[in-house]
């Protein structure tokens, strides 16, 4: 078998490749930082379906994070962050008053009767 060229998918460059997708790199972003073409990149991946799966979970990642630190911002009674996620969620106005500014919020809910069980003695 004659010698090819050696490829430029070696184990540095998959791990360049893993830290662009943990940034959350677009597959053009992370061929560029990895130093590869995008057409290596694909064929790779279908010679490597396990790698594919991979890639597609590491570009979560900033979502993950970002998850991580809204739900931070929640936790520290955070009302500008609340605010800003019940108006992407829901889109409708509410208002409320109280403390030393008055905020209105674009939410929406919908109201589940509280069923109270007692028991018996």
């Amino acid at each position: 078998m004659p010698a090819g060229r050696p490829t430029k998918m070696t184990e540095a460059t998959l791990q360049k490749l893993e830290e662009a997708f943990l940034m959350g790199c677009t597959d053009l972003e992370a061929c560029l930082f990895a130093d590869i073409s995008k057409s290596l990149l694909y064929s790779y991946q279908q010679e490597n379906p396990e790698f594919l799966e991979r890639k597609e979970t590491l570009k979560q990642n900033p979502f993950m994070l970002s998850r991580s630190v809204l739900l931070g911002a929640l936790r520290d009674n955070d009302v500008n962050t609340a605010h800003k996620i019940l108006e992407r969620k829901e889109g409708k106005t509410l208002n409320l008053q109280g403390g030393e500014k008055s905020i209105s919020v674009e939410a929406s809910w919908t109201v589940q009767p509280v069923k109270v069980e007692t028991r018996a003695g």
